[in-house]
């Protein structure tokens, strides 16, 4: 039997988290495939994946939200097959930032001018839909560092606005 790996948090910040990923077997690795949850604003589950090279690894993902849970699982390819999963869960640590207050304006019927208030030098995601279901399963969306964003959408529909 392949046990799962072993992830354990060597440590976290505002903006990241480091962790190490071993397996307690003489079984070969070949590598892991690890998968980083979080929820944005209750309505959107975000995910990063890292496929990662070779037997032990530390690993540093940046550009996280600060005080925000993460749920991280990982799972080892080894030369039997894969691993089970294995999940840790983890608080960076600081003050989330306040939410942005969205403002969406038609310009015609196919494009929006969005602008929000918010913190500079950051990353804003944009997420649109036409109904609360679409944007939580599978939005439109855009990323910009800037306050303001114009996004095309289709004529004759009701959209839903979210940063």
């Amino acid at each position: 039997v392949i046990p799962p790996p072993v992830i354990h948090i060597e440590s976290y910040s505002e903006d990241s988290i480091s962790f190490s990923l071993k397996m307690t077997t003489n079984i070969k690795v070949s590598g892991y495939v690890v998968n980083i949850y979080w929820t944005f604003d209750s309505h959107r589950q975000e995910k990063r994946t890292l496929v990662i090279e070779g037997e032990k690894s530390i690993q540093k993902v940046a550009n996280l939200t600060a005080h925000t849970p993460y749920e991280i699982s990982a799972w080892a390819k080894t030369e039997l097959g894969d691993s089970p999963l294995s999940f840790v869960h983890v608080v960076t640590s600081g003050t989330r930032p306040v939410s942005p207050s969205l403002k969406a304006k038609a310009i015609n019927q196919t494009a929006v001018e969005c602008s929000w208030t918010g913190p500079r030098n950051v990353v804003y995601g944009i997420f649109y839909a036409t109904s609360f279901l679409e944007l939580y399963r599978s939005p439109h969306n855009s990323t910009t560092s800037a306050h303001n964003i114009t996004v095309l959408v289709q004529r004759d529909e009701q959209y839903l606005f979210l940063v």
